[in-house]
């Protein structure tokens, strides 16, 4: 990625975080605590895909209010981020703490008996 790919997905990142902070997104669907943990950009900057994750909520329902709420979230980055084109919103559902939490929890199954003394 570029400097300004890097800058432009960070910028959207924060935004969008602060909105679901300060409760200007109202969808009954993000009921739970919403968290973006990533944008992608496109090379040209049309496209961003948003990755978030949800405490609280279904990870689908999250998805449909946040897609629901894309016209507002992107009419909102274009007035605060003064952009001279606001990319069009992909929202995706972040599985990676799911997989996280899954591989913990296997690792912390396995009985591995301590070292024997001579063994080496």
């Amino acid at each position: 990625m570029s400097i300004r790919t890097d800058r432009a997905s960070g910028l959207i990142r924060k935004e969008i975080a602060l909105m679901l902070l300060g409760g200007e997104i109202h969808d009954p669907r993000l009921s739970g605590m919403v968290s973006i943990t990533d944008v992608e950009m496109s090379r040209d900057l049309q496209y961003a895909t948003v990755y978030f994750t949800m405490y609280g909520g279904e990870l689908e329902d999250g998805l449909k209010g946040l897609n629901s709420s894309a016209g507002f979230i992107r009419r909102q980055l274009g007035r605060r981020l003064k952009m001279r084109r606001v990319p069009e919103l992909r929202f995706k559902a972040d599985h990676s703490m799911e997989q996280g939490e899954k591989i913990d929890r296997l690792l912390n199954s396995i009985d591995i008996p301590p070292p024997q003394e001579g063994d080496e």
